[in-house]
């Protein structure tokens, strides 16, 4: 909002050359607000804005900025002024960048780190893509049980200006072992002389820096924490993960899961910014599938072609019929999807799942059965549109709904169920799949049912 409304006055400055006066209003800006900034400029406005910002600040801003503006940038930059916004960055958000750019361009970027950076760079490189370790920062502060209060603060003001956070401070033993946790704040109201071992909480819950980033985002939810530790096989602390990548993560991972659910493979780069040929190579092979299957319906339809040419009414009511399963079973399918997402059904809650939609699925189908019965009559009444048998009509779309709501209802929480036992993400049981899978079994259901009902009678 900020930018938005200075960002004319911004763009006069830099027309009118006032550099002088422009670095003393920016400089006061926070950083991601400087970010915004940037981004809404034009490629030549931004370098010279990013130029005019001091070190410090510089390297705040650059954390904030997405990959394509942090390689525009860098391009535009020496390599004394890279050096200088590489060394002083997060390591996290620094792994992140290099985790974009080709094998030869991150040689040479890395040829620019000191050797302690380098040497941490290379090591949370070398971690597998997606895993925790290579969302950490091994800017932490640990500190001994043995410790006092005193002790800590000394140690604090010492290190502290150069850590991640500084709300929770984890404690270690000789080995590096995690111990336990303790928050500034009892730090903080505790006498000087009292030990750490008197105050940390034993009960934390770590992450296994191989752990999928996923599993970041289920534990944050669950404990509520500012930032979670990182630990090796042996119980090792390596580093933390803060309450900001990890909502990037939770963000990263509800993009994928509802362009999966809208059967378009993941888009990896903002949708602006996508390509006309790539958007049609991302969304045309599900859309293709999705065609094909519902050829099916059409071939459902030619087997009771003699059926639909007696009874001619029936075919008035396919939409009707198979849209009310599709809907069914896209709802069930994004509670599921969902449910699982955020840990609250696990596979072996497949039988609740399963008992729970078919008394959900049949009351369901009741309430929209009575719906189309209630249609029926009132359309007859007023037009006599349904003929003779406008009452078994009425039955056969009763019944025809309940079991296709059912059908799709089951289908629909049932499939993420089968997806993730067999390894797959059950995002994909995408809405359009579960619709295009119940039209086919749907059409099936109605025109049986109008068999059983108005045999010797249409049919």
């Amino acid at each position: 909002m900020l930018t938005q409304l200075l960002k004319p006055e911004i763009k006069s400055l830099i027309q009118e050359k006032q550099f002088a006066v422009l670095k003393e209003v920016i400089q006061e800006w926070p950083p991601a607000d400087v970010a915004e900034l940037i981004v809404e400029l034009d490629e030549s406005e931004r370098v010279l804005i990013f130029r005019l910002l001091n070190r410090e600040l510089a390297a705040d801003v650059f954390e904030y900025l997405d990959v394509d503006t942090q390689l525009e940038l860098i391009k535009s930059m020496g390599k004394e002024e890279t050096a200088a916004i590489l060394n002083e960055m997060d390591p996290d958000d620094r792994t992140a960048l290099f985790e974009e750019i080709p094998a030869q361009a991150l040689q040479q970027l890395l040829a620019l780190l000191t050797s302690e950076e380098k040497k941490i760079a290379i090591t949370l490189l070398g971690y597998p893509e997606n895993s925790i370790g290579r969302l950490m920062t091994p800017d932490y502060l640990a500190i001994k049980a043995d410790w006092t209060v005193q002790e800590v603060l000394n140690y604090i003001r010492q290190v502290g200006k150069s850590k991640e956070t500084l709300n929770v401070i984890f404690v270690i033993d000789e080995k590096g072992k995690l111990l336990g946790q303790i928050d500034i704040r009892d730090i903080l109201l505790s006498p000087p002389e009292q030990k750490i071992s008197e105050l940390y909480d034993e009960n934390i819950t770590p992450l296994n820096v191989f752990d999928d980033q996923e599993k970041a985002v289920s534990v944050l939810q669950k404990y509520d924490a500012v930032a979670l530790p990182v630990v090796d096989n042996n119980g090792v602390l390596l580093g933390i993960v803060t309450v900001d990548d990890i909502m990037d993560v939770a963000q990263e991972e509800t993009t994928e899961d509802i362009q999966k659910q809208a059967a378009v493979q993941v888009l990896e780069v903002p949708y602006s910014e996508v390509s006309i040929f790539n958007m049609i190579k991302k969304r045309a092979g599900w859309l293709s599938l999705l065609f094909i299957g519902e050829m099916f319906t059409a071939s459902a339809m030619a087997i009771f072609e003699e059926e639909i040419a007696r009874a001619v009414v029936l075919a008035l009511f396919v939409p009707l019929i198979i849209s009310s399963g599709g809907n069914s079973g896209s709802q069930a399918s994004t509670l599921i999807v969902r449910a699982m997402a955020l840990g609250e059904i696990t596979l072996k809650d497949w039988f609740k799942v399963m008992r729970r939609e078919l008394l959900t699925g049949l009351s369901l189908g009741i309430i929209l059965g009575l719906i189309g019965f209630v249609r029926i009559v009132l359309w007859q009444e007023a037009t006599h549109l349904y003929g003779e048998h406008w009452l078994s009509v009425a039955i056969t779309v009763f019944f025809s709904l309940i079991g296709v709501v059912m059908w799709g209802t089951l289908i629909g929480s049932m499939l993420p169920f089968i997806l993730r036992r067999l390894g797959f993400d059950p995002a994909t049981s995408s809405a359009p799949f579960v619709a295009t899978l119940v039209d086919v079994t749907g059409l099936l259901i109605y025109f049986s049912i109008a068999i059983e009902i108005l045999k010797g009678k249409l049919l």
